[in-house]
């Protein structure tokens, strides 16, 4: 447990307008936006999207994220993220992003996010929720 497992998700976007800071280039919190959308993608892919864990009443907040600047990027420009599965044998989500340029494939942003497990109500879950053991062992992520 704790390597990567290539379950993964890609997602093109284009840039909008109203993402551009004022020198032309997107802003730089964007790329956490960004991030989301893969993890949009990424569960809604996988079976582990924000309905279904609020249908299991379990909640994912974001505890930790990482973003590496690489290049500048401009409007008008496609991008595709991918959103890689870190998996591990704790009570957390790890995503891991690549964000490139659609037309060339140079990598313009790179990230991880961690996600914790919390009831409802916010109390923090240590160990790993049930509906996510089965989700894990679909995928073949548990250990035998």
């Amino acid at each position: 447990m704790g390597n990567e497992f290539e379950l993964k998700s890609t997602k093109e976007i284009e840039v909008r307008f109203n993402e551009l800071d004022p020198l032309g280039i997107v802003w730089h919190g964007n790329y956490l936006k960004y991030f989301e959308i893969g993890r949009e993608d990424f569960g809604a892919k996988h079976g582990i999207c924000y309905t279904d864990l609020k249908r299991e009443h379990i909640a994912t907040p974001v505890v930790s994220v990482q973003c590496d600047y690489k290049s500048y990027v401009r409007y008008g420009e496609k991008l595709i993220i991918e959103t890689r599965f870190v998996n591990s044998p704790a009570a957390k989500v790890i995503l891991k992003y690549m964000i490139y340029r659609a037309e060339n494939n140079e990598v313009v942003a790179e990230g991880k996010t961690i996600q914790v497990f919390t009831d409802i109500e916010g109390n923090l879950l240590l160990i790993l929720p049930e509906f996510i053991v089965e989700w894990k062992r679909k995928w073949g992520l548990l250990e035998t």
